[in-house]
């Protein structure tokens, strides 16, 4: 059976795959036999970092934290078993917005934190 090689189906998957690779530089945009290696490898990467930015972001709150710990005068992991003392369920993320954004409230928290550990 002779290859098909105008029909319409192999059209629409070659405008596809040219469609995704749409802003990459050079002939991986253009040249679909350069740009079908350049998708599948993207989509890879976007597969793998899509899990990856979690645990980016895990690490961005608890840098932030740290240092508003250290303002207080606490390190990050006596912070962390002061909070878990008192009994203070609040995640990372709010914790690390509570540092930004409202400076007082998480400083009561920091001084609860400390209260329980010397208790």
């Amino acid at each position: 059976m002779p290859r098909a090689v105008d029909g319409t189906k192999r059209k629409d998957h070659r405008k596809k795959i040219l469609k995704l690779a749409k802003g990459f530089r050079g002939r991986r945009s253009t040249n679909h036999k350069t740009a079908k290696d350049a998708v599948a490898k993207s989509l890879m990467y976007a597969y793998r970092d899509r899990r990856d930015k979690k645990s980016q972001f895990r690490r961005l709150w608890i840098t932030r934290i740290n240092a508003a710990c250290r303002a207080e005068g606490l390190a990050y992991n006596r912070f962390i078993e002061g909070l878990a003392k008192a009994n203070i369920t609040l995640d990372r993320k709010v914790l690390s917005d509570m540092a930004i954004r409202d400076a007082a409230a998480f400083k009561s928290v920091v001084e609860q934190a400390k209260a329980a550990l010397k208790a």
